[in-house]
């Protein structure tokens, strides 16, 4: 098959996995409420991420205090993953 498509596909598996760590991250940061999410290495991380997340906090509001809505985000980012994964795998063989 085309070396781009190989290349597009991926190149596209390891920016979900990137995100996905970034997406961790930023979760694991959230349980500490001293951190200035203005600072520098912060913010560019709230940045990066916030926009995703935003699109699953309109759909799931936060229940007693409690955000569920990164939980529904991480399970799609690892099912696209997975899916990009096989589809790597079928255009390689």
């Amino acid at each position: 098959m085309d070396t781009a498509v190989v290349l597009l596909i991926t190149t596209l598996a390891q920016f979900l996995q990137i995100y996905s760590v970034l997406l961790f991250i930023r979760i694991l940061l959230s349980w500490f409420p001293n951190i200035n999410w203005y600072d520098p290495p912060f913010s560019i991380l709230s940045q990066l991420t916030d926009p995703y997340l935003n699109i699953f906090r309109s759909f799931i509001p936060p229940l007693g205090g409690m955000d569920f809505s990164p939980i529904l985000a991480i399970v799609l980012l690892n099912v696209v993953s997975s899916l990009l994964a096989s589809l790597q795998r079928a255009v390689v063989f």
